[in-house]
């Protein structure tokens, strides 16, 4: 029950006998109860007697406050390590930090931090014990919830070379909408700059004026100038990340529009703008992110070689232009090309220098990429062709990924910019999978749930069977090699689940849908039972299991659907993580929408076990 210190905060808006919807709203803000306006109204108008008035009591304040403070799975727990059901002992606290919080160091300290914390009698503060409300805010924290605060920052080793990362990769970044008649817009760039995305796709044309263009060639899609994308970028490019950067060009523009282009990367960009190795000497391998913190790289098709350009790099080389084919026969300084049936793409050498670490190399075969691609030549495969490669020769993708930087791109006909999974790409190793991030959706929900891991950086280390050059993993046909985890998650409840649409209340059918997405021998999917007409509170109390041959790729996915009828169901929310993310224990797993954006304090209560 509540006591002074309760009076104390809500007793003067009381003087005048009664409060309304607002004050009530205010008063909950006061007492840290997070809250939906939705569901306080509902409950606001259920509660009072003199609806008409809209305006409550006092003593119903406190039957809405219960309503939404005091949640019955988390006092069956706290009365479960609570001797009278009223207080918990510090030495009770500690307990349960140990048994069921696996806070395995727990002691006198930090019991007494969380108390100082989190409890609001200070009687009670200074006697080192807590009080339900103490209890349930510290269950409501951040201190509880389901993602490891340590993935939060960056944690890993950043100092292997570039290839050993998966980066996050946004394909024609432009676009905030469809391939066809959508609008480019320099928000694409910002949105993903700011979602910790680190290799963005410029497509570009020969635009009027000798300045070129950023669009959807041959469609209907509006166009930005490349000027403006590059002005963007640099504004943005380590808002949300301060490792490299990598800009892929797709680039249709003539020799002369290219040299623009150059420009433009250099003066807009300066000292941002990665134009030579590291210590201007040919290196043996890729740097780490480590060591280009700050940097941004360019990825284009490349005259010649990484050792011609430093070669080159003390000659004037301004109004050279190569025309860049297959095969080149090298002299120290010069570039003479054998001439090809197909058609040959002319490029800048103003352009091509500028290209590093990232040279756009054509696959061929991974028998050839072994016999002759270089360690600084990356390769562009399409979906279509590289879930073939997946499917027939997994083990050699995975072994061309330990090797070289892939990134796979959407096909040509996803009009609407649907996406394809991630996760089957990320299974053989490729680095950049490139998603439309402008599309909502499962595949992007991997995407913002995976890269939430380091600490939102846009780059995590692959697993140390997926760097391996003699690596037989094989997702298609898992050994015993790997580490299988057990994963058990009890499904406890909701709380202030997101309303359906369909309902003027807060009424809902709620359901939940727990997933995995890892190697295909690890898919799986289960269900809990619906509960009727209850989007507030609803109880599951429901366990499910699963067995998890390869943890370091797994993702689990929460999403919460309203039953609509037996066929169909309306989401409500989601929240994807890795399944190493997660904390063990009774924790909280915050809600998202469709579009990736918090639904606080929309949530799900489980208990997380894994072993």
């Amino acid at each position: 029950m509540e006591g002074k210190w309760f009076l104390s905060i809500i007793q003067d808006e009381f003087r005048t006998g009664k409060i309304n919807l607002e004050k009530t709203m205010k008063l909950l803000d006061k007492l840290n109860i997070p809250f939906d306006y939705v569901h306080v109204k509902y409950v606001f108008k259920k509660t009072s007697n003199q609806p008409k008035t809209g305006t409550i009591t006092i003593e119903e304040f406190r039957i809405i406050y219960r309503t939404l403070a005091h949640r019955n799975e988390i006092h069956e727990l706290f009365s479960s390590y609570s001797p009278n059901h009223k207080i918990l002992p510090e030495i009770n606290l500690i307990e349960f930090l140990k048994k069921e919080q696996f806070v395995i160091d727990a002691d006198e300290t930090i019991a007494s931090e969380l108390i100082a914390k989190y409890e609001p009698i200070e009687e009670v503060k200074r006697k080192k014990q807590m009080t339900f409300e103490g209890f349930l805010r510290y269950m409501n924290s951040q201190d509880c919830l389901i993602f490891k605060r340590k993935h939060k920052s960056v944690y890993q080793d950043m100092s292997y070379p570039l290839r050993d990362y998966f980066t996050s990769s946004s394909h024609n970044t432009y676009l905030i909408s469809d391939q066809l008649i959508g609008p480019s817009h320099l928000w694409g760039y910002t949105s993903a700059l700011m979602k910790g995305c680190r290799c963005l796709e410029i497509d570009c044309w020969d635009g009027p004026q000798n300045d070129p263009i950023v669009y959807h060639g041959h469609t209907l899609t509006s166009k930005i100038t490349f000027r403006t994308v590059i002005q963007v970028i640099d504004k943005y490019a380590f808002a949300a990340s301060d490792y490299p950067l990598v800009l892929s060009l797709e680039n249709h523009c003539s020799p002369k529009q290219q040299e623009v282009m150059a420009d433009y990367l250099e003066t807009i960009l300066e000292d941002k703008l990665l134009t030579s190795t590291i210590d201007d000497t040919f290196p043996a391998d890729l740097p780490s992110p480590e060591s280009l913190k700050f940097k941004i790289l360019v990825k284009n098709k490349k005259v010649g070689t990484l050792e011609d350009t430093l070669l080159r790099r003390d000659l004037d080389s301004h109004g050279q232009i190569g025309e860049f084919v297959e095969e080149v026969v090298e002299s120290p300084t010069l570039l003479v090309f054998k001439k090809e049936k197909s058609q040959k793409v002319k490029l800048a050498m103003e352009l091509s220098e500028l290209v590093i670490y990232t040279k756009a190399e054509k696959f061929k075969s991974f028998e050839h990429s072994r016999a002759n691609q270089k360690f600084y030549e990356m390769n562009s495969i399409g979906e279509v062709k590289a879930r073939k490669l997946a499917k027939l020769t997994a083990n050699e993708f995975v072994l061309h990924t330990a090797r070289f930087i892939t990134r796979i791109y959407p096909k040509g006909t996803r009009a609407t910019s649907s996406n394809y999974n991630p996760q089957e790409f990320w299974n053989v190793g490729c680095q950049m999978v490139a998603l439309n991030f402008q599309t909502p959706g499962l595949q992007m929900d991997l995407q913002n749930g995976k890269f939430m891991d380091n600490g939102g950086c846009g780059y995590l280390l692959k697993p140390e069977f997926m760097r391996s050059f003699t690596t037989q993993f094989n997702p298609y046909n898992v050994t015993g090699d790997n580490n299988p985890v057990t994963l058990s998650i009890r499904l406890i409840s909701g709380y202030q689940l997101p309303p359906s649409n369909l309902s003027r209340t807060n009424k809902a059918d709620p359901l939940v849908q727990i997933e995995i997405h890892g190697v295909p021998e690890d898919q799986a999917k289960q269900q809990t039972c619906v509960i009727k007409s209850n989007a507030l509170c609803p109880r599951w109390n429901e366990t499910f299991t699963f067995t998890i041959q390869v943890p370091e790729l797994a993702l689990v996915r929460f999403t919460v659907e309203d039953q609509i009828s037996l066929a169909a169901n309306e989401f409500l929310g989601q929240y994807t993580l890795p399944l190493l993310s997660m904390n063990k224990g009774y924790r909280h797993v915050p809600l998202c929408s469709k579009l990736g954006d918090r639904l606080d304090p929309a949530s799900l209560f489980v208990y997380i076990w894994y072993y």
